[in-house]
Order: structure tokens, then C-alpha cells, then sequence
């Protein structure tokens, strides 16, 4: 006699003697997790994207605080469209001038910040291909605003828009990554349940 292949095409497995019954299965299954967990760490690609926009928001930031503070006067301005300026101002404090006189703090806090993002996007930079874009901004606009809080003890920002306090790009940067960041997170709960709801309704 000769044993029929089940069917669809699936071979059958060897399975060590005595190997209790059931336990071929929990190892495969703790397999395809550990593969799974795995697969959630950056790897050289998603190293790379974050990199490049980091690096590119650096730039540009201080590109940008330069031709300000080489062109302009302390406090000059500049009418652009409606109440859209450039002004040129310098805040010693966080994003939109809060906290003006706790530099040393903030400092601290956005080290802390940027180490905290960078162990984050190791451990799952793979989550979502929107992950290096999200952090790579928040990196970038962290690190540029950090780079002049300690060369200089402030940051240069210009962008005014008259009933809100002036900002510069690197804190453009910032609040893009963080909404960025918190749309892939709701994404990322969502996509779990519909994929559950699929499987019930097909069963």
C-alpha cells in the first residue's frame, strides 16, 4: 500500500519519537512568534530612511536659521501674506518659546528624548514603513534645536504667525513626526482587530 499525500499538496512532517502528542505544534507556533517578534527590529533598510531624514531636516533647519540670523536683526520682521511673517527672535526655552528660562532642563529632557526614540525604532522600526519618516523627523528637529541650545544657548526661530508664538522649522519638523508617529500607532491598534474580525468570519 502506499500512503496518499493529504490534500492540498501538504507533506507530511517527521515528528521525533516520542515527542508528545500536540507538541509539534506549540513548537511551530513559538517558532513563527520568535520569527515574527524578530522581523519587528530595524534593519539596515529602515536604518537608512531615518538617517536620510533626519539628516535632511538637520539641513534644512539650519539653513534656514542661518539666512535668518545673517539677514535680519534681532527682532526685525518681515511681512509675508496676511499675518504670516518672518521674524527673527531667539527662544532659550521648548518649541513655541514655553519654558524660556529652563534651558539645562530642557536640554536633559530632549537627550533623554532622542535616546528614548532611537532604543524605540531599534526594537520596531519594522512596525510601519511610515516609522523612519515619523522618528527620522522628530529625531532631526530634536537634534538641530538640542545642537544650538548647547552651542548657543538658545534657538533661532522666524517663522511668526502673529497669534502664535514664533517657531523655526525643526519644530515644523517635530510636530509632523509626532503626528506621524501617533497616526501609524492608531493604525497599527486597528489593523490587529480587522485582521481577527477577517479570520472569525471566515471560520
Amino acid at each position: 500500500m502506499h500512503r496518499l499525500p493529504p490534500p492540498g499538496g501538504t507533506g507530511l512532517t517527521e515528528v521525533p519519537a516520542g515527542t508528545p502528542a500536540g507538541d509539534e505544534n506549540r513548537r511551530d507556533g513559538l517558532a513563527a512568534v520568535s520569527v515574527a517578534e524578530r522581523s519587528l527590529s530595524a534593519e539596515g533598510a529602515q536604518w537608512l530612511s531615518l538617517a536620510l531624514v533626519a539628516v535632511a531636516a538637520v539641513i534644512a533647519d539650519q539653513v534656514t536659521k542661518h539666512i535668518v540670523s545673517s539677514q535680519l536683526a534681532l527682532d526685525d520682521e518681515i511681512g509675508i501674506v496676511g499675518p504670516f511673517s518672518i521674524h527673527h527672535v531667539q527662544n532659550s526655552g521648548i518649541a513655541f518659546g514655553l519654558f524660556p528660562d529652563a534651558t539645562g532642563a530642557v536640554i536633559a529632557v530632549t537627550t533623554i528624548a532622542i535616546v528614548w526614540m532611537l532604543v524605540f525604532f531599534a526594537r520596531g522600526g519594522a512596525r510601519h514603513p511610515v516609522l523612519p519618516v515619523a522618528l527620522g523627523l522628530l529625531i532631526g528637529g530634536s537634534v538641530s534645536n538640542l545642537a544650538d541650545r548647547v552651542r548657543l544657548g538658545h534657538v533661532t526661530d522666524f517663522l511668526d504667525l502673529r497669534y502664535w508664538p514664533a517657531f523655526n522649522l525643526a519644530d515644523v519638523c517635530i510636530v509632523v513626526g509626532v503626528a506621524l508617529l501617533v497616526g501609524t500607532m492608531l493604525a497599527g491598534e486597528k489593523s490587529p482587530r480587522r485582521r481577527h474580525g477577517a479570520s472569525t468570519l471566515r471560520s
